[in-house]
């Protein structure tokens, strides 16, 4: 069992991950941004669901700015494109829900 509330994986000098889940059929992971801090751009290697735990978060998807803060949810469909940036003055940590494992992806 893991609680994604303790010993959130802030980093410094990038951001932080850790895997949560990591099965067949489901890979969960966490990240912990930093104010300022961001994921690099990059294509959602499979099927997508960002929730927000802490924190407010611009992401960035195919084009268009999406505003989510805690609580919030939001879908991205496979192969497109996006960067997740902690906007916000306080530390910002979130779940990247990705359906199937991206092992399994095509």
């Amino acid at each position: 069992m893991i609680n994604v509330l303790e010993n959130v994986p802030y980093c410094n000098d990038k951001m932080g991950n850790r895997k949560v889940a990591d099965e067949k059929h489901l890979l969960v992971m966490q990240i912990a941004l930093k104010p300022g801090q961001s994921v690099p751009q990059h294509n959602a290697n499979s099927n997508v669901h960002v929730l927000v735990m802490k924190g407010a978060l611009t992401i960035h998807l195919d084009g268009v700015d999406h505003q989510a803060k805690e609580g919030d949810l939001l879908p991205v469909a496979y192969g497109t494109p996006m960067i997740i940036k902690n906007t916000g003055s306080d530390n910002a940590t979130f779940l990247v829900f990705k359906t199937p494992n991206p092992s399994e992806m095509q």
